[in-house]
């Protein structure tokens, strides 16, 4: 064997036994996503918030190999006593953080905000609840989700001032249904 072919083996080995604990580490820090499985699909919705009655829908389904699941929502309020209608987009990574041992949260949404949150469900699991981390001078925000039948849930997003953080404000609520899911027709 040439000292170069030496080498790239000798190479080759380290960067093997380099990678392994790293793969080691990722199969022993994924998050046991089972909980949330019943989330999975589309989600249809009425509510109501401040101003106005309005419709949409969320989405919520894993991705990247099932290490993080991804929210999607769509919220439209027609106008109403003279307020314009309103469009409502978001996005939420629901990923588990290795170094907190917590279901954690990123949302950014069409209004320019972003919420990093905490995600937990109640012992049995028929409540999920996301809770905004504090922001200094600013409100906190906590989402929650209620199963109340197997496809049918309520949501409502709530806020409370830094001044007074343990009054919740709901600021949007509502109540969704699972859609099903339809195969696509053969012709």
């Amino acid at each position: 064997m040439t000292t170069l072919r030496k080498l790239a083996s000798v190479a080759s080995l380290f960067l093997l036994y380099a990678a392994a604990p790293a793969f080691a580490q990722q199969k022993s820090s994924a998050p046991n996503w089972d909980a949330w499985k019943f989330l999975q699909g589309k989600w249809v919705g009425e509510g109501s918030n401040e101003t106005a009655q309005g419709s949409g829908y969320a989405t919520f389904e894993p991705d990247l190999q099932h290490k993080v699941w991804v929210r999607r929502n769509h919220a439209e309020y027609p106008g109403a006593n003279g307020s314009p209608a309103q469009v409502h987009d978001d996005l939420m990574i629901i990923y588990f953080d290795s170094p907190s041992g917590h279901t954690r949260a990123f949302y950014c949404d069409s209004e320019g905000h972003i919420i990093h949150y905490t995600a937990s469900f109640s012992a049995d699991g028929k409540q999920l609840v996301f809770l905004g981390d504090p922001s200094p001078g600013g409100p906190r925000y906590r989402l929650t989700y209620v199963l109340t039948a197997p496809d049918r849930m309520t949501v409502e997003l709530e806020m409370a001032q830094s001044v007074t953080p343990d009054t919740w404000q709901k600021i949007v609520a509502g109540k969704t249904r699972k859609v099903a899911v339809t195969a696509p027709s053969s012709k």
